[in-house]
């Protein structure tokens, strides 16, 4: 099975990063449902900038945890 690591832009321009084994449903939970996170719940709509795959789940959650711990502009740089 394939995972995602993806960043969001909200609408107010603050970023999110997350995890996920379907990415595509996913965006559709931050942007409509009611389980999307509450971060986004409350900041959208959102917009996927950024994606990566991996072939683990260990993989994929290493590399959000590293992501989540830089910066805003380090994470921008991902997809300027």
């Amino acid at each position: 099975m394939i995972h995602f690591v993806y960043i969001l832009e909200c609408a107010d321009k603050s970023l999110y990063v997350g995890c996920t084994n379907d990415l595509e449903k996913r965006l559709a939970q931050h942007n409509i449902s009611k389980w999307g996170a509450h971060y986004t719940k409350i900041r959208r709509p959102v917009k996927l900038k950024y994606s990566e795959t991996f072939l683990t789940l260990h993989e994929a959650r290493r590399r959000e945890n590293e992501i989540k711990g830089w910066r805003r502009e380090k994470k921008k740089r991902l997809f300027k």
